[in-house]
């Protein structure tokens, strides 16, 4: 049906309605017909009649309104206007969670603290203390974004990602020492990691455990514990060369067949540890893949996905960064620290760094030895102690080799003996596969004994080594 250069299309169902095409106008009307209710059409015909612009046709596109180009400019600048709320929303909500979501964000202040004490009074000891402080939560976030990332990236390079950066904030701190020459404090740092890890966060979790179950054996998968435990020893073994070259004086070329040997020994051991890492992402053992995955099953349910991969990447980096800034306050002050303590630099590296600098770690492997998921709990015990021996040891030795630093495996007798008794009574610990809170109170002991070891112990070649090269 003509109309003025239109067309009327009637459509008579019930209820009806009308649609008009109006190409001199290059939209499309859309009405409802006043369905014969008297006095109601015109009230029906303006309160319910709403235009809804489409893309004219190619006839008519050159006769179009300039009341069409200014509505689709209303609606982009509303658009944009939504977008930019809706970033702003983003992103302070990613603030909200990452700096708000954990308690043990309260010491998030003692990072910026330790910088002013540093800058106004250069008090060591406040700065050693409020910088290893502030590390704490800076190590626990910078685990959940990297749980985070791994949301978004899948199972394989999520466990590349968590395997890389488990321990970042050792590797970090050990590197800034390095820088520094520190090479005691380096190797008396990553051993202390480990030490803390295998008696002191495992017998935690042991005990824990052990008391809220305490009518039952806690049982875990004894296949993951024996391939981290022939790990561990390989470590040992890796340590413990170039220390008996040292002691016994047979070396070919005194001193530089050491170093030599230490570095030929880092990168096999990196390579096995690459292997290992291969061998967990690839299942070559059912039943030790079976029970992992259940685990990993098992921790997901307490996890979800709370900010977005991108932001995941940029609250990485500005972890990774600050952590780097507070390092460097945190190596500078050990030797200061010490002296105003009264205290011995082997004991600090060794005890203090490790303990505060793997709390968030001690406590998720508490909370899930309590919850009865002890795999977990050994995962990141003696999970993160096979990471630093076999990953980060030899790592920081290749590094030492890039800077010309004289980072080598020998670690001195006593550190060596008790790393390789350490592993020794752990190993013996898990062989049976279960737990109970008398394993986890042996091993809280048998720390104690060794970090009263470490501070009556005084290191022969800490001073030599503070200022080599």
């Amino acid at each position: 049906m003509e109309n003025k250069g239109g067309r009327r299309l009637n459509v008579d169902t019930q209820p009806s309605y009308q649609l008009e095409m109006f190409e001199n106008k290059g939209h499309i009307s859309i009405s409802h017909s006043h369905l014969e209710m008297g006095k109601l059409d015109g009230q029906f015909d303006h309160e319910f009649e709403d235009e809804c612009c489409v893309g004219p046709s190619p006839l008519i596109r050159n006769n179009s309104s300039p009341e069409i180009e200014n509505n689709n400019e209303s609606f982009s600048n509303a658009g944009e206007k939504c977008s930019i709320s809706y970033m702003k929303y983003r992103a302070f909500r990613s603030l909200n969670i990452i700096l708000f979501s954990a308690k043990i964000n309260l010491l998030m202040p003692c990072g910026p603290a330790a910088i002013v004490v540093k800058c106004l009074t250069g008090q060591h000891g406040w700065v050693f203390l409020l910088s290893l402080l502030g590390v704490v939560p800076l190590a626990e976030r910078l685990g959940f974004v990297t749980e985070q990332l791994a949301f978004f990236t899948g199972p394989t390079v999520g466990g590349l990602l968590n395997a890389t950066f488990g321990n970042a904030t050792e590797l970090i701190i050990s590197i800034y020492a390095l820088k520094k020459g520190m090479i005691r404090v380096v190797q008396q740092s990553l051993l202390g990691s480990i030490l803390s890890n295998m008696l002191l966060v495992l017998g935690c979790a042991f005990f824990c455990g052990g008391i809220v179950y305490n009518k039952k054996d806690q049982v875990f998968n004894k296949a993951a514990v024996t391939v981290n435990s022939g790990l561990l020893l390989m470590a040992v073994m890796g340590l413990l060369f170039p220390a008996v070259l040292h002691f016994t004086h047979t070396e070919i070329h005194l001193g530089k067949s050491e170093l030599a040997l230490s570095r030929f020994s880092s990168c096999v051991m990196l390579v096995a540890y690459t292997s290992y890492i291969i061998f967990q992402l690839r299942g070559q053992n059912s039943s030790y893949d079976g029970d992992t995955e259940h685990g990993e099953s098992q921790k997901d349910e307490d996890e979800e996905v709370q900010i977005s991969k991108g932001e995941a990447i940029f609250w990485l980096a500005i972890v990774t960064i600050w952590i780097s800034v507070l390092s460097e306050y945190l190596v500078d002050a050990i030797e200061g620290a010490s002296k105003v303590w009264n205290m011995p630099i082997a004991f600090i590296s060794v005890i203090l760094l490790p303990i505060v600098g793997n709390a968030a770690e001690h406590a998720s492997a508490i909370m899930f030895a309590m919850k009865d998921k002890l795999d977990i709990s050994i995962g990141v015990a003696i999970g993160s102690s096979t990471q630093i021996s076999m990953f980060g040891i030899p790592f920081c030795v290749v590094i030492g080799w890039i800077m010309e630093r004289h980072m080598d495996l020998n670690f001195q007798l006593f550190e060596t003996a008790a790393l390789f008794i350490t592993v020794l009574v752990v190993a013996f610990m898990l062989q049976d596969g279960t737990s109970n809170y008398f394993k986890g109170v042996m091993l809280i002991l048998s720390y104690i004994i060794v970090a009263a070891s470490f501070y009556v112990h005084v290191d022969p070649t800490s001073e030599e080594n503070s200022h080599r090269n």
